[in-house]
């Protein structure tokens, strides 16, 4: 067998299956099947951090990454959630849509969701005590992975932001959200939560711990959680032992310095509300 017929075999072998139909062999190629078990993450936590709002990422491209996630906009335009499959944005002024496959995406953390773990919730009176018990299964099944969490029911309260989008020459993450974050309260609204815990170890590439975002049922409300409260309800966990890291083809991209240290910057993103970030606090 001559090396051209054997590297076509192989390509064959390896991309799809060999069939036969109406007596003639054919090499029916197709794309392998998508990895559900690893978190899929675009660029750097740091990066949009420091200011690179920008990229070379599609949103139809996430798509094949993942359909569970969260993530941010070209310009920091609004807060991300991907949920069943469809990416959303939550824009400045409250409203929620569906992201073009076109849009550009600077950063964003997505998985194929597996319910793996149901983590029971009873009575939970606010954010640090839905983390205090997801953080109880993930040293139980093990803190060292990573976890994407799935919360669907009524929210007593819920508060949340957005943001509208920077013009280049781009801010800093904090200097973007001064002045442009929005945010909302809602009661009794029924919704859910798409979050992503990342390990002690992962300090340097994205924020350590949870991240949540909102989307309401009828997908008309939604973004960054600050805060929220709810009764009894079931959460799901997807454990995920897997990383992967898809940096921009992008030489503005390839110029920032990743080694500064950005985790204040990070949490203020994170936690603060607009009153203490236009304070300064």
């Amino acid at each position: 067998m001559n090396l051209k017929l054997k590297r076509k075999l192989l390509a064959a072998s390896l991309a799809g299956i060999i069939t036969c139909g109406s007596g003639l062999a054919s090499a029916e190629v197709s794309a392998p099947p998508a990895d559900r078990e690893t978190i899929a993450q675009i660029a750097l936590l740091q990066s949009l951090a420091q200011g690179y709002f920008g990229g070379t990422i599609t949103a139809g491209e996430l798509r094949a990454m993942g359909d569970t996630g969260i993530g941010t906009f070209e310009g920091l335009n609004g807060e991300m959630i991907v949920l069943d499959g469809t990416v959303y944005q939550a824009l400045g002024d409250g409203r929620v849509v569906v992201t073009p496959d076109e849009t550009i995406i600077p950063y964003a953390t997505v998985t194929f969701f597996d319910q793996d773990i149901p983590v029971q919730l009873l009575t939970i009176k606010d954010k640090a005590a839905l983390e205090a018990e997801l953080n109880y299964a993930v040293q139980k099944y093990g803190a060292n992975s990573f976890y994407m969490v799935k919360l669907h029911t009524e929210f007593d309260s819920i508060l949340f932001r957005s943001e509208y989008g920077s013009e280049k020459p781009y801010p800093t993450l904090v200097e973007a959200l001064k002045g442009k974050q929005t945010e909302f309260t809602e009661k009794n609204i029924k919704g859910t939560l798409v979050g992503l815990y990342c390990p002690n170890y992962m300090g340097e590439l994205n924020s350590v711990g949870w991240h949540f975002h909102f989307i309401s049922d009828d997908k008309k409300k939604g973004g960054h959680i600050l805060e929220l409260s709810l009764k009894d309800a079931t959460a799901y966990l997807d454990q995920t032992n897997k990383f992967t890291m898809v940096l921009h083809e992008d030489k503005n991209f390839h110029d920032i310095n990743l080694a500064k240290d950005m985790k204040e910057d990070i949490r203020s993103a994170e936690q603060d509300t607009k009153s203490s970030l236009n304070d300064g606090k």
